[in-house]
């Protein structure tokens, strides 16, 4: 009898640590660069080292020139490049977007390949605002008194 319990008392416990493995998955992170202007959105993965995995534009996804910035087409974006970052094992992103650089904001489209991004089942790690500030720049044209109308 003890002998019997002790086996069932061994079996337990490897059970134990085979389910405390599955749970604690190794998460191996990639950078996800989304472009996101009011004329296309374009989604970026790489690995943290800066080798591609996929990019996909909304270009891509749509024929319709009018509708690349769409959030409906960014959607599917970020979905067709989510398959292939799953297929080289990434499981979580830290996530840049940027706009134009000295436009008004990110275009319609990069909220929304985002969210599909973390509906997708990567971990965000973290979401960075990459937009470039133009600081002066060259001289305008027009000469010293300005453009005399």
């Amino acid at each position: 009898m003890p002998e019997e319990e002790i086996v069932k008392i061994a079996e337990g416990e490897s059970l134990k640590k085979e389910r405390e493995t599955k749970s604690r998955e190794e998460t191996i992170a990639g950078i996800a660069y989304i472009f996101g202007s009011y004329n296309n959105t374009i989604v970026h993965i790489t690995d943290l080292a800066g080798n591609t995995i996929s990019r996909i534009s909304g270009g891509m996804v749509t024929k319709h020139s009018r509708l690349k910035a769409n959030p409906t087409t960014a959607m599917f974006a970020a979905k067709r490049a989510a398959e292939m970052a799953k297929e080289a094992g990434i499981n979580a992103l830290y996530v840049r977007v940027r706009g134009k650089t000295a436009s008004p904001g990110i275009g319609p489209g990069a909220h929304a390949a985002v969210k599909t991004l973390g509906k997708e089942g990567f971990k965000i790690l973290g979401v960075l605002d990459a937009e470039r500030i133009p600081r002066g720049g060259p001289k305008k044209k027009g000469g010293k008194r300005g453009r005399r109308v």
